[in-house]
């Protein structure tokens, strides 16, 4: 829901896309589970392979005592509320990640 001020509101955003230059941010939730109930926001280059990116997500979410790290080798993916099957070679930018994307996956 967007907040909408009562009075003029003119204040630059500090997390515009402009200001990350090669890099943006990326917000990744493990949808379903109880542990990481949120998503948690990570600032990662638009170059980094997806492939990557989920080696990064195994040892982040590794603090979940119930975390297998070979399972995320057959998670479902979502970007931006759409079901994909990412290109793990390719560049996030290439795999549909945005400045500010929501990145989902369930075990």
């Amino acid at each position: 829901m967007a907040v909408r001020a009562n009075y003029d509101y003119d204040w630059p955003s500090r997390s515009a896309a402009e200001l990350y230059g090669d890099d943006q941010l990326v917000h990744i939730w493990w949808k379903g589970n109880p542990f990481f109930v949120s998503a948690q926001t990570f600032r990662f280059p638009k170059a980094m392979p997806f492939g990557e990116l989920v080696g990064l997500c195994k040892g982040f979410f590794a603090a979940d005592p119930d975390f297998v790290p070979d399972a995320m080798d057959t998670v479902q993916w979502r970007i931006d509320k759409v079901d994909v099957t990412p290109d793990m070679s390719a560049s996030l930018e290439a795999n549909g990640v945005g400045h500010k994307s929501l990145v989902e996956f369930s075990i």
